[in-house]
């Protein structure tokens, strides 16, 4: 009799805690399903924190980061070594605001580690931005604020991925800009090339990144494991590719030679551009300059689409932009802002996603809310005219030289398209950078151990 309560007792038991664990697995899930709804519904709200590129605020423009000294450079410095970066920003309301500034380290996805802060920052884990100036003799008042890191107040201790926060005196949950840069700790040696891709359906108009890692001086225990390579073109994050595998390993290569389309993008054409930087003449691509009651108007020459029209080749910065003048001597507090309108001319309105202008100057986002002043619609979103049979939009931007393309962006997607506006020109020059991070075994964030430019030839 005793045997018989006794196994009752252990099978009730056994069931007590089989039926424990599957409460607990239910709970999480629906937590996990919560937390990932709650995160769905915040990313409209302008305030919820993004951990990209971003501007929060209508009054905040023109934002800069790049390495000290290189405007057009990506916010990549080399850890140990005396390379600042130095982001810059305009507020265009008169009065000053006392904003500080935090980083956040993120792992090889964006997504933030579990590390506390002083395990990464040397000195204050949030500072102050102390540089700023008043405009001079401008039409739009505005200040401008600035700030190099790492400095006295704020340095790094690990490599890897970034997010520079800037946010209101005391008000940390309520940013107005982030900015990714990068941290990187060289171990491994890059060597590769673009070419046009292998898949036959691609070959004129997609490009392939092929490349090899050298591990000669640096240990990798599980390359399939520990390691994570991302793909990305010129200054984009949409179109990146993710999460790379090595082909083999031959020695102290890992070999990256893929030929299945793993390693393809659109290649997209040339990009357009236009020129700013004097308010006294018109300049190549602008028909119309005016000086009316809310600031300078600048009218571009109607574009149209290239995605039937043979490739032009020409020298661009790979949708890049640069802030100049010719109308004063310091663009930084001197540079007029100016209406900049354009116009793409298409006999009916695109069902099923949107046209976008691409490029630094939308700060490379699609789709975001429009908080922005950089755009009457946000972040680019252009809008269909009916009567003028054309997508048109109106930027406001500091004077400068701009460089763009039209993209389409399909509805509930994240990656944009160049085919339908542009063109796939397998001749365009792009620039591709191979970021390679290591996560070593027992570690709690990934070291970035490379982060290689290659261009096409």
């Amino acid at each position: 009799m005793g045997s018989i309560v006794h196994r009752f007792t252990m099978k009730f038991f056994v069931l007590l805690v089989i039926f424990s664990i599957s409460l607990s697995a239910w709970a999480q899930q629906d937590k996990k399903k919560a937390d990932k709804g709650q995160r769905q519904e915040n990313f409209y709200n302008p305030g919820y924190l993004r951990f990209t590129d971003y501007v929060y605020a209508e009054n905040i423009t023109s934002v800069l980061l790049h390495r000290l000294g290189w405007e057009l450079s990506p916010p990549i410095i080399l850890y140990g070594t005396e390379e600042r970066l130095v982001l810059s920003f305009d507020d265009l309301n008169r009065d000053y605001t006392s904003w500080q500034y935090t980083v956040v380290h993120c792992d090889a996805d964006w997504n933030p580690t579990d590390l506390w802060k002083n395990e990464y920052i040397v000195g204050f884990t949030d500072a102050y931005i102390q540089e700023y100036k008043y405009s001079y003799n401008t039409l739009q008042p505005f200040i401008n604020y600035s700030l190099i890191l790492p400095n006295r107040d704020l340095s790094f201790t690990l490599s890897g991925n970034y997010i520079l926060m800037v946010y209101p005196d005391g008000e940390a949950d309520k940013p107005i800009i982030t900015r990714r840069f990068m941290v990187v700790e060289p171990g491994v040696t890059v060597r590769g090339e673009v070419k046009q891709a292998t898949p036959i359906d691609l070959r004129f108009t997609h490009h392939e990144v092929r490349f090899s890692l050298f591990t000669t001086n640096y240990y990798i225990a599980e390359p399939y494991r520990d390691l994570k390579v991302v793909l990305r073109q010129n200054g984009r994050w949409d179109n990146a590719i993710w999460n790379l595998k090595p082909l083999m390993l031959r020695g102290d290569e890992l070999d990256y030679q893929y030929t299945d389309g793993s390693n393809v993008f659109e290649a997209g054409n040339e990009f357009r551009y236009f020129d700013t930087k004097s308010m006294r003449y018109q300049s190549e691509r602008v028909i119309n300059l005016e000086n009316r009651t809310d600031g300078f108007h600048v009218e571009l020459m109607p574009d149209k689409s290239r995605a039937t029209s043979p490739y032009i080749t020409y020298g661009d910065i790979n949708g890049m932009r640069t802030i100049e003048t010719e109308d004063a001597d310091d663009a930084t507090i001197e540079a007029e802002y100016v209406w900049v309108d354009f116009f793409l001319p298409y006999p009916e309105q695109i069902t099923g996603g949107g046209v976008y202008i691409m490029g630094a100057l939308t700060d490379w986002q699609f789709g975001a809310p429009g908080n922005s002043p950089a755009s009457a619609v946000g972040h680019g979103r252009m809008e269909y005219n009916f009567a003028r049979q054309g997508y048109e939009a109106r930027l406001y931007l500091k004077q400068g030289y701009f460089n763009y393309q039209y993209a389409f962006l399909p509805d509930g997607a994240t990656r944009a398209e160049t085919a339908m506006l542009e063109g796939n020109r397998y001749e365009t020059k792009n620039t591709y950078t191979v970021l390679v991070y290591h996560r070593q075994p027992g570690s709690r964030y990934d070291r970035l151990i490379a982060a290689q430019v290659i261009g096409v030839a």
